[in-house]
């Protein structure tokens, strides 16, 4: 007998996004007037994948990092002021260069935000390849050995509060 895995509760299945993605692309065949017009909505969207981008190592990155390495892999200078301006709301003439989101999403350490709300609203969806799948499994490793680590730490603590308890006791 085959045990059942214990998926999260939040956890969607392939099933929950493919479902969705149909839900979505049924909602794009006749829009309502205005109802695209998603400026706010990717503005506060390319500010939490600035706030949550991290290395592969899981270190939190600055705008400045993030920036960095957009230039790199466009091959273009982009500057910390250049995301702090698209992001802003009082700036409603900057805009985010679409040609720019496939490099914002590798620089940000595969933070997707920005990128489902434009394909959202196109009706569209992605899945994360290989590659990120990698990283981000990695990155989950990286964490499980870290908090083992910790566990251990406590581990050995608690054995040399317990030794030295009860010796105090004895005498």
């Amino acid at each position: 007998m085959t045990k059942k895995k214990n998926l999260l509760s939040n956890q969607p299945t392939i099933f929950d996004w493919i479902k969705q993605a149909e839900n979505a692309s049924r909602q794009c065949d006749n829009p309502p007037s205005g109802s695209l017009d998603c400026d706010a909505e990717f503005r506060a969207a390319v500010s939490a994948d600035l706030k949550h981008a991290q290395d592969s190592r899981g270190q939190e990155l600055s705008r400045f990092q993030v920036a960095s390495r957009m230039s790199e892999l466009i091959g273009c200078d982009i500057t910390a002021s250049m995301l702090n301006n698209w992001t802003a709301e009082s700036h409603d003439k900057h805009y985010f260069p679409c040609q720019f989101l496939p490099a914002f999403v590798l620089a940000t350490g595969g933070q997707r935000r920005a990128f489902e709300c434009l394909s959202r609203k196109a009706g569209l969806f992605a899945l994360p390849g290989p590659d990120a799948l990698r990283a981000e499994i990695q990155r989950i490793e990286e964490e499980i050995k870290g908090k083992q680590a910790e566990r251990q730490k406590r581990m050995v603590f608690l054995r040399e509060m317990e030794t030295t308890g009860s010796k105090g006791q004895g005498s």
